[in-house]
């Protein structure tokens, strides 16, 4: 059977499609694994440096916990994207393997044909039955007939050998792709070792520093509720001074002052807009850091029976750190509480950021203040050597997870 030209290009694009829309799907979830992967090994990174920094210095328990916990928690979701990219090449393999063996068997059949093809046509040419086979034509029109069915036999032959051609091409690729895979599987599993080897000595160290808390378990629950509480004492007093802001802000616009949303004027409505259009790609509010402790209730690392709330986010950084405006807007106010380091509050039409244990701050309140301008240097604890920045943003009184708004927190 003849195939025509424009069914052969049909059936090639058909297939050029599906394949290429399937290898497109894989190739782009390899490479957003690979993304991922890349940035939680930036994040171990971080975490290192922080310590050696930090190395000569007495970290109280609670904080080494932390630090466990976190790193723990990093190095095992590295583990697990790196086996998700390894089963998916994997299946990639297994599917090119497949591939491979069906190109060879089709090419395998295209050149049988085409070799029959070429024998078939020198035979032709030989007994000069083209010639005979047009002159033995009853009339003109069979003439013609037969005259096209030779031409498309022809071309027919030439499509063959241009596809054979393509097809030794693919296969070499293919070929050639899938060494690549098992080379880049191969380097994953070696890679997964060394950071499963590094997950086991993080969690025997913490393991024994667990073995020597619980032995004093009651005296860290002491502490724990103690921090918690002067946490909850500053949240109170920062909820207090967005509930006057907002008040201010109210009675300024003539509208009730009771309202827990801010009256906005169309200067700020621009702005609260521009910020809900950023969600998601807001700058780090310090250039270099990681996120020590989350958004939200969770129970305590050392004793589960003990919750923590957490109203923001807590970024461990390096000494010396630069504060960072995350978006435009004007310093609402710059709040100073006993044995508190200064907490800096700036407003960006009806949300609000604040920052909290500053060593310096280098604004003052109702400044005009960029995306990324300068507004402090975090605190360094002196004893322990940690710098941990405490963000919280919220919109009116009501706060919500800086990770949904921060890009890639």
């Amino acid at each position: 059977m003849i195939i025509s030209k424009q069914a052969y290009k049909i059936i090639v694009l058909l297939s050029f499609l599906l394949c290429g829309s399937f290898a497109f799907s894989q190739n782009n979830k390899q490479k957003q694994l690979e993304s991922r992967r890349q940035e939680l090994r930036r994040e171990i990174q971080k975490i290192n440096e922080l310590r050696a920094e930090n190395k000569s210095k007495e970290k109280s328990q609670l904080s080494l916990i932390e630090d466990f916990n976190y790193k723990i928690n990093v190095l095992s979701n590295l583990i697990k994207v790196t086996n998700q990219q390894a089963n998916l090449l994997t299946r990639q393999i297994n599917s090119n393997q497949k591939k491979i063996s069906s190109l060879r068997n089709e090419l395998k059949q295209l050149k049988e044909d085409y070799a029959a093809m070429v024998v078939k046509s020198y035979k032709s040419k030989n007994q000069q039955s083209r010639i005979m086979f047009l002159l033995s034509s009853n009339d003109f029109k069979q003439a013609y007939k037969r005259l096209q069915y030779i031409k498309q036999y022809s071309d027919h032959q030439k499509q063959q050998g241009e596809t054979i051609k393509a097809k030794t091409v693919e296969l070499q690729e293919t070929n050639a792709n899938l060494l690549k895979q098992q080379e880049d599987k191969k380097i994953l599993i070696a890679e997964n070792r060394v950071v499963q080897k590094t997950l086991e000595a993080e969690r025997k160290q913490h393991q024994t520093l667990m073995v020597s808390i619980k032995n004093n378990l009651s005296l860290y629950a002491s502490q724990i509720k103690q921090k918690q509480r002067e946490a909850n004492r500053i949240d109170r007093e920062i909820n207090r001074l967005i509930k006057a802001a907002i008040a201010k802000s109210n009675k300024k616009a003539g509208k009730t002052t009771s309202s827990k949303r801010f009256a906005l004027t169309a200067e700020e409505k621009v702005l609260a807009s521009n910020f809900i259009s950023n969600k998601g790609k807001l700058p780090w509010p310090v250039e270099k850091g990681f996120v020590r402790l989350g958004y939200g209730t969770q129970p305590h690392p050392i004793d589960r029976s003990l919750t923590i709330k957490s109203n923001g986010v807590r970024i461990a950084t390096e000494k010396g750190a630069k504060v960072r405006a995350v978006f435009d807007g004007e310093v609402s106010e710059i709040l100073k509480m006993k044995n508190v380091n200064p907490i800096v509050m700036i407003r960006h039409g009806n949300y609000l950021t604040l920052y909290r244990n500053l060593a310096q701050v280098y604004v003052k309140k109702g400044d005009k203040v960029r995306t990324k301008q300068v507004i402090g240097e975090v605190f360094t604890n002196p004893s322990s050597g940690e710098t941990i920045l405490s963000f919280t943003l919220s919109k009116g009184t009501s706060t919500e997870n800086p990770a949904s708004w921060i890009y890639k927190m």
